[in-house]
């Protein structure tokens, strides 16, 4: 499968890539469906409505044609190319508007990135950042900040939207389970929503790598699910009893809570720095 460019040229209102069609239409609600192998996505969003709120809305229409993980964010990307002519203002139209929508509770995923920023201690590595939405918010509010992920097209993009938008990070492409910085590198390591992407293997591995680069702690969130959810890319699933699990395995302390899915955060300290 070949990296996705997100900041490739693309004619104004029509979006194509692998499978997947995007057409602008004005005045037309959200509407996929699949001819063959081909998915056709129709809408007639405004600038102002790209942005995380998209995430819900493209999920339940994934869930209603069947989209794959490939596919769902193809059609993400599609509709953000579509409706903002220019790949770098429409890319900064949608960050602005995620970062706002997240900041002020707008989107679904706002409390999660308010628990995981009331958790930080000093600089933070991020793994598993996708957009890079919660390093974005981090670095705004002063904190030093590294963006990792295994996709190169999505740090890529990171790299190139985060000066437009004013702020300053570093971004590194790799495997979770294999980071390349050295030991202690920073203060806080963050994993939000990874270990639900990897096996019961590997996220033993992630969390090990982490302990390996943060001084003093590690946040770990997942979501709890009964069913994972294929189109974000899930396959596995989590309660409290397999993050406890989890942080046994580090011999270190711990402790876990529920706040809009299940968090693990260990301590590297021999005393808990939070209540």
């Amino acid at each position: 499968m070949t990296e996705l460019d997100a900041l490739a040229p693309s004619p104004d209102g029509v979006w194509a890539h692998e499978n997947v069609v995007v057409r602008y239409l004005h005045g037309l609600e959200f509407d996929a469906a699949r001819t063959g192998s081909t998915v056709q996505v129709t809408h007639g969003m405004t600038s102002a409505e790209i942005g995380e709120r998209l995430v819900p809305i493209v999920t339940a229409e994934a869930r209603h044609v069947g989209l794959s993980q490939r596919e769902f964010e193809l059609v993400l990307v599609g509709i953000v190319r579509t409706t903002v002519a220019g790949p770098i203002e429409a890319w900064a139209t949608y960050y602005r508007n995620s970062l706002d929508e997240l900041i002020r509770g707008a989107a679904e995923f706002a409390p999660v990135h308010e628990r995981a920023e009331s958790l930080i201690l000093g600089s933070v590595l991020d793994m598993g950042s996708c957009f890079g939405f919660f390093p974005l918010r981090l670095a705004q509010k002063g904190h030093s900040v590294t963006a990792t992920d295994v996709s190169a097209g999505t740090m890529r993009l990171l790299a190139t939207i985060a000066p437009h938008l004013g702020i300053t990070l570093d971004t590194v492409v790799c495997d979770a389970a294999h980071v390349p910085v050295v030991d202690n590198s920073v203060d806080t390591v963050t994993a939000l929503h990874l270990l639900e992407h990897v096996d019961a293997e590997t996220g033993p591995r992630i969390v090990e790598e982490a302990l390996r680069i943060a001084r003093s702690r590690v946040v770990v969130a997942v979501p709890f699910e009964t069913e994972t959810t294929a189109c974000h890319g899930h396959i596995r699933s989590f309660d409290g009893q397999a993050l406890a699990e989890l942080g046994r395995s580090t011999g270190l302390q711990f402790e876990t809570s529920e706040h809009h899915g299940g968090w693990l955060v260990i301590d590297k300290t021999s005393t808990p720095q939070f209540a």
